[in-house]
């Protein structure tokens, strides 16, 4: 055995130190094709500064809304079962890590062999050995290692690495999608808060103006038709209410479960009017919206694992070396089992594998896999193209959003200075009930309004810093 290890150990070097070349040339990511600035955004100055490094924690300063943030984080099932995708990931990384070391084995075995005894075997066991049983005892070493000549094993740990990096990025993706769910749930919910107290406002004011209407049909000022739609007027007010108030319930059911709670019951501290939507939220450049976003990365990290596959099915074409050793000690009877050194022995082989023809299927496969990598550059090139759009939306909305607001603002303080004019105007008999009527009603639906359009400002915030990456810090 030492005399074919020193013949062939100057071979067996040779093909060891070819295991650092790799057969397949990896494709780059691609550079994807950005603007210098978001569409609606400030134009790009070069200031890579965004509100996608702002932790959540310190971006949502409501202390109801961190709560809640922080329970849907702690108890979110999705977000558990993506660490325990990264736990299983990264023991499947670990183990790739041995594909360099050899495999070994310990065997032990025992055996008996009773031959016929006009075999050849029989013969000879009777003739040179006086026995009609053949015994087998065994207790052996056996290795057996691959060289990892054109680095099949390193694109395997390439692989299995860029595997558990996804799993991480994939719970950075669904934290960040829980953080903007629960803030829009909320903000949802402040807004039928507000809506509510809105419906119960003016329902007490249309109660006010039927009684007010009321008196003067009694005295035979109106006629009944005034006294119908004064009532009818209130009562679409008090129909607004236990609508509302269906959906406030529903809110918070949803914002319970989102937060790994039981349906309950959720306490606000805010009110919609109070909170303050900034109009200098930095986005920094669409280049470094990149190394953010996590579904990005995602999308990057595929394209390595494409890459090594096409390594590992290209290296599948090409020759394969291993060797193969045992050692042990050998006897066919037990009493000299463990004779040493007679019952020892040792062998070394060294195979050279190269395939010929298989039904072209590794042919297949790497062509296979070089297709697969072409159409994971082309989802990479997508996601970067989805991301830049969810940017720029955002920021439209927030733009248009903000000159609605101002609109509707202005709509409303009009509004509410006419229902208090129309209401001293019907008072001193110089308006008619309509037009106080008419008045309320649309006093109601504008402030109904305002509160959806305030709404949605504080959505697009929340869409804007987690289409820019932010969340999962």
């Amino acid at each position: 055995m030492k005399s074919f290890i020193n013949k062939y150990l100057p071979y067996i070097f040779s093909f060891t130190m070819l295991s650092a070349c790799s057969v397949a040339k990896n494709v780059a990511v691609p550079t994807a094709d950005l603007p210098q600035s978001y569409r609606n955004g400030i134009s790009s100055t070069g200031d890579t500064n965004t509100i996608a490094d702002i932790p959540w924690n310190t971006f949502f300063s409501d202390t109801s809304l961190q709560m809640l943030i922080d329970s849907a984080i702690r108890k979110n099932f999705d977000l558990q079962i993506a660490l325990k995708n990264m736990e299983a990931s990264s023991l499947l990384y670990r183990q790739v890590k041995w594909n360099y070391v050899p495999d070994l084995r310990l065997q032990l075995g025992a055996g008996s062999n009773r031959p016929s005894d006009n075999s050849l075997n029989g013969i000879s066991a009777t003739q040179f050995l006086n026995t009609t049983h053949i015994e087998d005892f065994t207790a052996a070493v056996g290795l057996s290692w691959e060289a990892d000549i054109w680095g099949k094993i390193h694109q395997q740990k390439k692989s299995a690495l860029a595997a558990y990096l996804q799993t991480a990025e994939a719970r950075k993706a669904i934290q960040t999608n829980i953080v903007s769910s629960v803030a829009r749930g909320f903000y949802n919910l402040i807004m039928v808060e507000t809506q509510l107290a809105v419906a119960k406002r003016n329902l007490a004011l249309n109660d006010s103006t039927y009684r007010m209407i009321n008196f003067q049909f009694e005295a035979g000022q109106v006629t009944s038709l005034a006294v119908e739609q004064a009532q009818a007027q209130k009562l679409v007010a008090a129909q607004l209410i236990p609508q509302l108030e269906q959906n406030l319930a529903l809110q918070e059911n949803a914002l319970s479960l989102l937060a790994g709670s039981l349906p309950e019951h959720i306490i606000t501290n805010t009110k919609l009017e109070t909170i303050i939507v900034s109009d200098q939220l930095s986005t920094g450049v669409p280049s470094a919206m990149l190394s953010r976003r996590p579904d990005v990365k995602i999308s990057e990290l595929a394209l390595t694992m494409a890459n090594s596959k096409v390594g590992i099915t290209k290296a599948n074409m090409y020759p394969a070396l291993s060797i193969t050793a045992s050692g042990g000690i050998n006897s066919f009877k037990s009493t000299n089992w463990f004779n040493i050194p007679a019952s020892l022995f040792g062998q070394v082989a060294g195979n050279l594998l190269q395939p010929l023809l298989n039904k072209k299927q590794l042919r297949t496969q790497y062509e296979v896999a070089k297709v697969e990598r072409e159409k994971t550059v082309l989802q990479f090139r997508q996601t970067v193209l989805f991301a830049v759009g969810e940017v720029s939306d955002a920021l439209v909305k927030l733009e248009k959003l903000s000159a609605q607001h101002e609109i509707a603002a202005c709509r409303t303080n009009i509004l509410k200075q006419a229902t208090a004019n129309a209401g001293l105007l019907f008072e001193s008999g110089m308006a008619t009930y309509l037009e106080v009527i008419t008045a309320q009603s649309n006093v109601l639906q504008s402030e109904l309004d305002i509160a959806a359009i305030r709404r949605d400002q504080l959505i697009a915030t929340v869409d804007l810093y987690r289409s820019l990456g932010g969340g999962w810090k």
